[in-house]
């Protein structure tokens, strides 16, 4: 079984390169093959570099960037068309949820036979070092998501997540969200196609100084504005799924 993984980068040059190398060690020797992509997701930084001297050490290690910032949504759809796994991964770069999660994710997929694993703030056993505005505001999320699209999943926003890529594979055409509610479509769709998910306990340390990280207020109301719109487009057009 080949395991990809794709890492979203934009302006990680400080951290991408020891990041990636972490991320290969957590794989190594515990998957028959692996493939690590990172896409810099059009960085200003040397973040392009820095994959590249990643990969010069690690043939795991593939660079999979592009010169225009798209947003996460973007970067993670351009790695789901370039990865060759049966299973594809995704982990945020700046590794607030360490990349040992990925092969406990893979272990419970197999177990299990469900489609898609995700990483839950909302499990009661997860950890979390994590800002209370932001867990308010996961919460609130959550509860729009249960009215809008019926899914029982408790948290959609947690930053790793493992699918088998014929599923994966399958929904990335339809995808129109490029940004921060690129995970709601996902799995919203994956969902409609009959997937079983499942949700797993995170352990989140979170390294940045502001209460959202990158992730500012406008970004926000763009996210709830997106997904007003997923829900929209899924239930005018239900050929999706046919």
């Amino acid at each position: 079984m080949k395991f990809s993984v794709i890492v979203p980068a934009y302006n990680e040059g400080a951290v991408i390169r020891q990041n990636l190398i972490e991320i290969r060690n957590a794989l190594e020797g515990k998957v028959d093959s692996y493939e690590i992509l990172a896409v810099d997701d059009g960085s200003s930084d040397n973040t392009r570099e820095e994959i590249l001297a990643a990969s010069g050490i690690y043939g795991e290690i593939k660079y999979a960037g592009y010169e225009v910032n798209r947003g996460k949504g973007g970067a993670i759809k351009h790695g789901v068309g370039m990865a060759s796994g049966e299973v594809t991964g995704f982990i945020d770069a700046d590794l607030d949820i360490s990349p040992d999660h990925l092969i406990k994710y893979l272990e419970r997929m197999d177990e299990s036979g469900c489609d898609v694993v995700i990483g839950s703030k909302m499990h009661r056993k997860s950890e979390l070092d994590y800002p209370p505005l932001r867990r308010f505001v996961s919460w609130g999320y959550y509860v729009i998501l249960k009215i809008l699209f019926g899914m029982s999943t408790k948290d959609t926003q947690t930053g790793i997540k493992l699918y088998k890529s014929s599923i994966i594979k399958k929904v990335a055409p339809l995808l129109r969200v490029e940004g921060y509610a690129f995970d709601i479509e996902v799995l919203a769709l994956c969902f409609h196609e009959g997937a079983k998910i499942e949700e797993m306990p995170v352990r989140i340390v979170f390294k940045r100084d502001e209460s959202f990280g990158r992730i500012k207020i406008k970004d926000i109301f763009r996210m709830f504005s997106d997904t007003i719109g997923i829900w929209w487009n899924l239930k005018i057009r239900r050929s999706y799924f046919k």
